[in-house]
């Protein structure tokens, strides 16, 4: 309250920046908001000279004081309070104030002041440029002017690298994260330094970077997990199998444990480099996996990759994990890297049929249709514009009550793939019939969608689901087409084998089975005809047919490679032989 004297203002600045030293360190939130410290106490210079500055913002309220007081001995505790406003909107990410302010400070220190090298960042050749008040014997500083300019040349440069790489400009924020990896920080910043280099040098097209950059930052700070969660993804990428798994395995038990505490090598200091790089972006690229996710990919991983035993392991780790409340396993809001649970489920159920485990896998299946069967209306008409909302999050699709169309059409896909699984199963284990009632309740399941209206085509939101319905209602028919072979019910296999090709047409798989179904019929002369108007199509144009459209989930894969004809060679011997034996036959 007392009015602002010159002789005390040195001591009353010191104290000041001392003080707000000591808030800053002792909240993280301190520093997100405005230093209104600083700006009374640029007010309180003003007030000494006998001005005023109650109207203008703080950069203007700076301008004026460096601008307009000339005393000596203020220009210490001014520059030391100017780094220190610095460091507060380096954490508000005001950059462009940063600069200049830094502008003002040096211009204030003399006419060579302000030079700073051509070509090289702005803001960091003007932090770089500053000259350091000399600290004067009166009262002691609690963080020096040269160690906080030392952290704001480490922040400035990471915090700009960060906004250049969410930018695209891969080179220019390499450059500036490497300024920021040899600059002043703590091993904890400078790993995410190098975690954040992995990841450009990554997008950049260059994995083997990428990986030198991630094991550095592992070998800085062992705790810094989201390097060797981006190294997993980088192994991947590059098709090493083996590395990516053993990266991923490692993470699944580091998550496991409690970390150690951290023993920083670096002094300790009030304001440091963690304290001003915050952003979005860093916490995307850091985002700690939760060890549900890592175990779901390591399950994933080993099923892509055919080692069905390791991954029937992980997944049925995984659901055991589930158990546990998806909630608190891994966060609802869009980050995870877990698909819906119901496709986790089906995923198993595959492992767990290429393992044998059949009747485990009928189990699991019936887990997904019984929680889905209250979630689809008897009749999906497709195409009607409704104005029920989607589901919001990754655990909601479980939880009933009213869907919209894509819910729907993704409920519906998901109680049809548990009913063509069962169905396979059933096949595996030699029973026919119930192999039968299951595919044909999941068709049953399919005919539930209509198209509303004569001609309406599924609109782009939902062409996903419509074409993977239309791929499990292929799979379904050739699948129960084979039953019906087994059965020795050749003409009901002949019809499930024609309808695979309208649904499908040219489908390899279903136009063999509807050769084989023929020959059986002895209607060998259509069976040929049939055979050479398959043969005509070469090998490339199937496999343009097969890929045609999105990839296929995960969870059909099995399906799809059971649904292949499995006597190629057999059947286009014997109708060579009967071509052979007719072309005699008429030539003679």
């Amino acid at each position: 309250g007392l009015p602002a004297a010159l002789p005390a203002l040195p001591l009353e600045l010191t104290v000041l920046y001392n003080s707000l030293l000591f808030t800053a360190g002792a909240s993280d939130s301190a520093i997100k908001g405005e230093a209104d410290g600083i700006r009374q106490g640029l007010l309180r210079v003003l007030e000494a000279c006998g001005a005023c500055g109650q109207d203008l913002g703080t950069e203007e309220l700076w301008q004026k004081v460096l601008q307009e007081v000339a005393v000596e001995e203020l220009q210490a505790p001014l520059h030391r309070l100017g780094a220190l406003q610095a460091a507060w909107w380096l954490a508000a990410g005001h950059l462009g104030s940063v600069a200049g302010l830094f502008q003002l400070l040096n211009t204030a220190e003399g006419p060579g002041g302000a030079n700073y090298s051509e070509g090289q960042n702005e803001l960091l050749s003007l932090i770089k440029a500053w000259q350091v008040p000399a600290e004067g014997a009166s009262l002691p500083l609690v963080q020096s002017a040269k160690d906080l300019k030392e952290v704001l040349c480490t922040a400035a440069a990471f915090l700009q690298g960060l906004q250049e790489l969410e930018a695209g400009n891969f080179p220019t924020a390499l450059s500036l994260l490497q300024e920021a990896a040899g600059g002043f920080c703590s091993k904890k910043v400078l790993a995410q330094i190098y975690t954040c280099l992995g990841c450009c040098a990554q997008r950049m097209g260059k994995p083997q970077t990428a990986l030198q950059h991630l094991k550095r930052a592992l070998q800085v700070d062992f705790q810094c997990l989201p390097a060797l969660s981006h190294a997993a993804a980088v192994y991947h990428e590059l098709g090493e199998t083996d590395a990516e798994l053993q990266a991923l395995t490692l993470l699944y038990e580091a998550l496991g444990k409690t970390p150690p505490a951290a023993a920083s090598s670096s002094p300790y200091f009030l304001i440091q480099t963690e304290l001003l790089v915050r952003t979005p972006v860093l916490s995307s690229l850091l985002r700690r996996c939760h060890a549900s996710e890592v175990k779901y990919l390591l399950a994933q991983r080993c099923l892509q990759d055919g080692r069905v035993a390791d991954a029937v392991e992980h997944y049925l780790d995984f659901l055991a994990l589930l158990q546990e409340g998806l909630q608190q396993q891994v966060p609802l809001d869009g980050s995870s890297a877990l698909p819906r649970i119901p496709e986790v489920f089906l995923e198993a159920a595959s492992a767990l049929e290429q393992a044998g485990r059949h009747q485990d896998a009928i189990t699991v299946c019936e887990e997904v249709i019984i929680r889905t069967t209250d979630l689809i209306p008897r009749v999906l008409q497709v195409g009607e514009r409704l104005e029920q909302p989607e589901c919001p999050s990754p655990g909601a699709e479980l939880t009933g009550g009213l869907l919209s169309q894509k819910e729907s059409l993704c409920c519906l896909a998901w109680r049809a793939a548990g009913y063509l699984h069962q169905g396979w199963a059933w096949a595996k284990l030699g029973e026919g019939k119930e192999a039968v009632t299951q595919f044909s309740r999941c068709l049953s399941n399919i005919l539930r969608v209509q198209l509303h209206g004569s001609g309406v085509e599924p609109t782009e939101t939902l062409q996903p689901e419509v074409e993977v319905l239309q791929k499990i209602r292929l799979l379904s028919l050739i699948g129960r087409g084979t039953q019906f072979l087994e059965l020795g019910r050749h003409k009901e296999a002949l019809l499930d084998f024609q309808h695979s090709l309208q649904v499908s047409p040219g489908d390899p798989a279903a136009a063999s089975y509807l050769v084989q179904a023929l020959w059986k019929l002895n209607r060998k002369q259509e069976a040929a005809a049939q055979w050479q108007k398959f043969s005509q199509s070469s090998p490339g144009e199937d496999r343009q047919q097969q890929g045609q459209g999105r990839p296929l989930p995960l969870y059909l894969v099995s399906c799809l490679e059971q649904a292949m004809f499995p006597q190629s060679e057999t059947l286009a011997r014997s109708i060579q032989e009967y071509l052979g034996t007719a072309a005699q036959d008429t030539s003679s």
